[in-house]
């Protein structure tokens, strides 16, 4: 079903109603900005309450102004992670190289943030808890545009009218997928698959990475705040679409991917069969042509996932949230004219992130036992850098100032 502009032509009447579906990242950040503006805001989530926990992800350059300006760099920074270095090991054990995880990911030290995903979405909800209609345990069944506005159809049964929807759901967004279609034409294979889940320490590491590779295969550990996650990352030529929500099947597969490996990974391997906190999904991008349609506008991995190897999916979905309920305000809810300043100022930052992609690949994950030997030497002359002045690419977009109305 794709949603049409149904008002005929003429002047749009301005949004004043808004429905955000995801309750994670890009979901409050874009609720926050428009209640400031003021819009009336739903948000509704399929899980049954806020996620906690969770890896850590960074928050760097553009994104770091959108958090300063809602007020959270403080609370962030008093939760933020602190990962002192990051070692490379092969074979048994034998240590590559030990180095600044800075030297790694592009990322400034005593600037940038390092935080658990859920504190994340802890500071970002507490912004908006009191001003913001909350629906847990529930989602998005249909939709369907009227001269009045979308008439949405929820799980639960329940229907309502909203100006305009926002789908903040992720990479496999439900609610993109009532509009634009199957997810397959904007999902960008990138051909490797992953698995994050919590064990225990058996390494007796503190604030630090430990990551294992052979040619198409990666293990690590990432020790932080008195929690160990597992990372399991590998070569796979084709999606596994069989695994997807089939945990004995995500078990089996990487049972077989990870038979002879070295080192601990046989424990790790061990450790999973009995997690029950897998995150298990395939290493890829969204590339979508058009984040819009009709009164429906996508944000964050809903419209433009970069991948992990990227180290950008939070920051650009901070970045995007920002710029989208920023042009409804300029636009004075105008969502035809808003969505195309959307579109127009924000995709150039958002690709320039997502090819950023190949960078992260070449650290991660070498394929052959050439690439591998090639990394190796790349991460022993970065141990000999100094530190690192953080990639450019993360704050090449000025970020404009709130809407104030004049």
């Amino acid at each position: 079903m794709t949603l049409t502009d149904a008002s005929g032509g003429g002047r749009v009447s301005p949004a004043r109603t808004v429905l955000v579906s995801g309750a994670s990242i890009a979901g409050p950040a874009v609720a926050y900005w428009l209640k400031r503006y003021g819009y009336e805001v739903t948000i509704v989530e399929k899980a049954p309450a806020p996620r906690g926990g969770g890896y850590a992800i960074d928050i760097r350059g553009t994104a770091l102004g959108v958090i300063e300006r809602m007020g959270l760099l403080p609370w962030l920074q008093e939760v933020q992670v602190h990962v002192n270095r990051s070692t490379f090991v092969e074979n048994d054990g034998d240590v590559v190289a030990t180095l600044r995880p800075q030297a790694v990911t592009g990322s400034v030290a005593g600037r940038d943030l390092e935080i658990r995903r859920g504190d994340l979405t802890e500071a970002l909800i507490s912004t908006v808890r009191d001003d913001v209609e909350f629906i847990f345990n529930d989602f998005i069944v249909g939709m369907s545009e009227t001269g009045h506005g979308v008439d949405v159809t929820f799980k639960s049964g329940t229907a309502r009218t909203f100006d305009l929807v926002i789908a903040a759901d992720g990479m496999h967004s439900h609610t993109r997928e009532l509009v634009f279609g199957p997810e397959q034409p904007f999902h960008r294979y990138i051909g490797y698959c992953f698995a994050i889940y919590t064990m225990d320490n058996i390494l007796d590491l503190k604030d630090e990475i430990v990551m294992w590779n052979d040619p198409g295969r990666a293990a690590a550990f990432y020790a932080a705040k008195n929690e160990v996650n597992a990372m399991l990352t590998w070569a796979q030529p084709e999606t596994p679409f069989h695994a997807f929500g089939d945990l004995q099947a995500q078990r089996d597969l990487i049972s077989e991917v990870y038979a002879g490996a070295g080192w601990v990974v046989p424990d790790m391997v061990a450790a999973l069969q009995k997690a029950d906190d897998v995150f298990f999904d395939a290493v890829a991008q969204i590339r979508m042509p058009r984040w819009t349609s009709g009164r429906l506008a996508l944000v964050g991995d809903a419209a433009h996932a970069p991948s992990f190897l990227t180290g950008q999916g939070t920051s650009t979905a901070l970045v995007s949230a920002y710029m989208l309920a920023l042009s409804l305000a300029r636009a004075n809810g105008d969502h035809v004219a808003a969505f195309a300043a959307y579109e127009r100022d924000t995709r150039g930052f958002v690709t320039a992130n997502q090819d950023l992609v190949g960078t992260g690949r070449a650290t991660l994950m070498p394929t052959t036992a050439e690439e591998l030997r090639k990394r190796d030497d790349r991460l022993r002359s970065l141990s000999e850098l100094p530190p690192t002045q953080g990639n450019p690419v993360h704050s090449s977009l000025v970020l404009p100032e709130p809407y104030t109305g004049r």
